[in-house]
């Protein structure tokens, strides 16, 4: 099972993704750990996220993401990040 996915979302996800929560966050680093799934749409910004076993990933606005549960990760917000998210 992929850890972390990243692509480019078709209209019909974009809008599906309008109706969840949403969340921003200024730049910064901290560490995360996702307990369960998480999908979200990269409304705006840039982040760098380092998993626990030294793979690091790239996205940003416009991009679709899915973190697997159990993830560990560093997040390096380059960009302030606004998205929509959805968990399990």
């Amino acid at each position: 099972m992929e850890k972390v996915k990243i692509w480019k979302p078709t209209p019909q996800e974009i809008e599906q993704a309008k109706g969840w929560p949403t969340w921003s966050k200024e730049e910064s680093v901290f560490d995360w750990y996702y307990d369960e799934p998480e999908q979200f749409y990269v409304v705006e910004g840039e982040v760098e996220v380092k998993l626990d076993d030294g793979t690091v990933v790239n996205f940003g606005a416009g991009d679709m993401v899915r973190f697997a549960g159990g993830v560990k990760c560093t997040w390096n917000v380059k960009k302030r990040i606004f998205k929509h998210y959805n968990i399990g």
